[in-house]
């Protein structure tokens, strides 16, 4: 879809701020981003960074990378740089664990790129994902005892992996520091998990649905994480795969709608 529709659309729908989406997707210029954000009175609250961070021979250019990301991310005002823990494949149809021998390279990677985000008066928040290098539930456990960087609490990849977003929440109460909401059908995530299907086609399928309307206990992922402090964004995130622009009110519109609507009868909720 158009950049344009798409802000537009936003607006429409009530939301006041967005991420960056795809690299080159908005602007890339710091002073075109901020005009671009300013005609609609939306603010930049983050951005999804990928970044193999366990290879040494690209580590120098994965982290410059991150720099120009941060740069772009800092003059735009966002305090997030949500991190993708990339592996050495492309897309996330396939599922990868790093080797003892790799963890600590990916450390030290991450502890370089958080010094770079802090330069640039960035929080650095990892982002568990499908098909990278921190997905699984026993990987989000061994983050959190190794590194004290912050951590993006998407609820449908954490699901998707074969965790539980609500004891996420908990275990990682106060580290959590950006939200993505994202609600799964349970038997589309099975498939991806068990190897049947792959993600990308999942996607295409429509795993990902509307909250409320999935596998996901989006309640109790915003109740636990109110109950604990958490004062950041909450980011409607809902990957689906287009094959051409949706109607007029159709589309991402329609379904940002739908989670709307369940946000709000949730925050009205005793």
């Amino acid at each position: 879809m158009d950049r344009d529709r798409v802000l537009a659309e936003m607006v429409e729908v009530g939301l006041t701020a967005t991420e960056l989406g795809p690299d080159g997707y908005l602007p890339t210029d710091p002073g075109e981003l901020g005009e671009s954000l300013a005609s609609y009175g939306l603010t930049i609250v983050g951005g999804f960074v990928p970044a193999l961070l366990h290879r040494t021979d690209r580590i120098d250019s994965e982290l410059e990378y991150v720099r120009r990301a941060s740069d772009q991310l800092a003059a735009a005002g966002s305090e997030i740089l949500v991190l993708g823990p990339s592996i050495d494949n492309a897309g996330y149809d396939l599922s990868s664990e790093m080797t003892d021998e790799d963890w600590p390279l990916f450390l030290s990677g991450l502890e370089r790129l958080d010094e770079i985000a802090v330069d640039h008066g960035l929080a650095t928040a990892v982002h568990p994902h499908w098909g990278m290098a921190i997905e699984r539930p026993h990987h989000i456990d061994r983050l959190l005892a190794s590194s004290p960087v912050g951590l993006c609490l998407d609820t449908g990849h954490v699901f998707l992996g074969g965790g539980d977003a609500v004891e996420v929440a908990r275990q990682a109460a106060g580290r959590v520091i950006h939200v993505h909401l994202k609600d799964v059908d349970a038997e589309a995530a099975a498939r991806v998990r068990s190897g049947e299907i792959a993600f990308r086609q999942a996607v295409i399928d429509g795993m990902f649905v509307p909250l409320g309307q999935g596998a996901v206990d989006i309640a109790g992922v915003v109740q636990e994480l109110e109950a604990t402090g958490y004062r950041g964004w909450y980011v409607l995130e809902q990957d689906v795969s287009l094959s051409g622009d949706p109607e007029p009110g159709g589309g991402p519109k329609a379904d940002a709608i739908e989670s709307l609507d369940f946000l709000r009868r949730l925050a009205l909720s005793p």
